[in-house]
């Protein structure tokens, strides 16, 4: 029988209270017990999850989106992407945002793992999927959704990333997991 892995350095619960709970987040604080015993009060952000999509045409440009996000108060350049609703499938939840923000669907479509952005505040999970042999049939934009469309050669898309001009978290760690997977694509 295997003995259940302890880690010296996890934060027991002792009590949570959900402090506000919105349309897309709640906010908890909890108080939890530390590892040499004490306590303290962890407030935090729950989210439903995400995905975000690396869509490569067959040109081996990258799919890009364009969007105001108004906590920054700013446009970015970004990837598609979206909340996942709840009980939907991760595959299908990537397959509906591609479509209905970009227009495109997708022959094939690889899950790359997943990401963690916000750490210290948030238990958002991000999904990443690769998704090639693309095809427009028109998008399907949500109700009070603005954002214009962008190819870019990987080469730009990198440009951008290390000039500062993509600065979105998602988009540039999904960009690298899939590297491999872009230059296999950009190859033919």
């Amino acid at each position: 029988m295997s003995v259940p892995h302890v880690d010296p350095l996890e934060e027991r619960m002792l009590c949570s209270e959900q402090v506000f709970s919105g349309a897309l987040l709640k906010v908890c604080r909890d108080r939890v017990a530390l590892p040499d015993g004490s306590e303290s009060v962890r407030e935090y952000i729950r989210h439903p999850g995400a995905v975000v999509v690396v869509a490569v045409l067959d040109n081996g440009a990258l799919l890009f989106e364009r969007q105001f996000r108004y906590p920054l108060r700013r446009a970015f350049l970004e990837l598609p992407a979206g909340k996942i609703d709840a009980g939907e499938d991760i595959l299908d939840c990537a397959v509906r945002e591609l479509r209905e923000e970009t227009g495109y669907e997708a022959r094939h479509w690889q899950h790359v793992g997943v990401m963690h952005p916000c750490i210290g505040y948030s238990d958002e999970r991000i999904e990443i999927f690769f998704a090639s042999g693309l095809r427009h049939v028109g998008h399907a934009w949500d109700e009070g959704e603005f954002l214009e469309l962008l190819e870019l050669p990987f080469a730009e898309v990198e440009a951008r990333i290390q000039a500062g001009e993509i600065t979105d978290g998602k988009t540039i760690t999904a960009v690298y997991r899939t590297l491999s997977l872009i230059r296999v694509a950009a190859a033919g």
